[in-house]
């Protein structure tokens, strides 16, 4: 079986979509300990950077695209296609980060 692809472009260059599946997306929430956990201990900070939220921002992105793709394959998709992330914070005082992927689940010709 291939490989599932996963794209932020509307088509697949050298494939042709033949059937629309249905959108398709993945979650990924952080709470707020999290980040008193990351604050507490961050120790890696040059030129204003996090290393250690930064990890973490990419393990919640890499979290939410699988949970999208596997969706897609329960759907029996070949691909995703336009794909887009977003951010946005949740919860009282913004206390909670939630990382979220959605695209459209296809079968490709």
């Amino acid at each position: 079986m291939a490989e599932l692809i996963v794209t932020t472009t509307p088509t697949v260059e050298g494939r042709v979509a033949t059937h629309y599946l249905g959108v398709v997306a993945g979650e990924a929430i952080m709470g707020a300990n999290i980040f008193r956990d990351i604050f507490a201990g961050i120790r890696d900070i040059v030129g204003g950077r996090s290393g250690a939220y930064e990890e973490v921002m990419q393990g919640a992105r890499e979290e939410a695209l699988r949970e999208m793709a596997d969706r897609a394959l329960a759907l029996g998709a070949d691909a995703v296609i336009g794909v887009q992330i977003s951010y946005a914070a949740l919860g009282a005082s913004d206390s909670m980060l939630m990382v979220g992927a959605v695209g459209t689940a296809v079968k490709l010709g």
